[in-house]
């Protein structure tokens, strides 16, 4: 498939105003044409640049992350975890979780927003994530065998599900690096 050539303005441009849609109206009223509309763009220039709603909405998530697990090597664990927290402001990080919730009743309904937001979303996360982790491996901070490693992105998801759900509080960067001080790093023996 061709694709024409934004630029990176116009690319955020029209990333941001996918998820302001998707904040405003939800996954399902969220149509091609709102954004086309929205962003002063055509449908045909959408499907030829994403091909599909759920590949724009999962690039625009993409676009929105504050850049890669991966990348983040403070030389400890901890360190590690915490500069990942503190990429996002709290405003930013209540804005993604209430996106979050919203797609994560998507999912069901959508098949194909699942699929997409696996392949361009969550693998490339839990790659970043898995390298962190190895890093903290091969320093010694961590065992390999250590059974609660294959269950931390569990936690870290349940986390900002749960603390809105059981205490009625948006996620924060303090509520996130006391659990991951006080629940995820005990877990793993850190």
């Amino acid at each position: 498939m061709a694709r024409t050539r934004l630029t990176p303005e116009r690319e955020a441009e029209l990333y941001e105003a996918v998820l302001d849609l998707l904040r405003e109206v939800g996954y399902d009223a969220l149509t091609m044409d709102a954004v086309a509309a929205r962003t002063r763009s055509s449908k045909a220039t959408l499907y030829r640049q994403w091909g599909s709603k759920p590949e724009l909405v999962a690039k625009a998530l993409r676009h929105n992350k504050p850049g890669n697990l991966a990348d983040i090597d403070t030389g400890s664990l901890r360190g590690d975890f915490h500069t990942a927290l503190s990429r996002t402001d709290d405003c930013q990080m209540e804005k993604d979780a209430a996106l979050m919730r919203g797609l994560s009743h998507a999912v069901h309904e959508y098949p194909e927003l699942l699929q997409a937001l696996r392949e361009l979303l969550i693998e490339p996360e839990m790659t970043g994530f898995d390298q962190m982790l190895q890093r903290a491996m091969d320093r010694g901070e961590l065992r390999p065998d250590n059974p609660a490693l294959k269950y931390i992105p569990h936690m870290l998801v349940g986390a900002l599900a749960a603390r809105q759900l059981i205490e009625d509080r948006p996620v924060d960067q303090e509520f996130l690096i006391d659990y991951v001080d006080s629940v995820v790093l005990p877990a793993l023996g850190v």
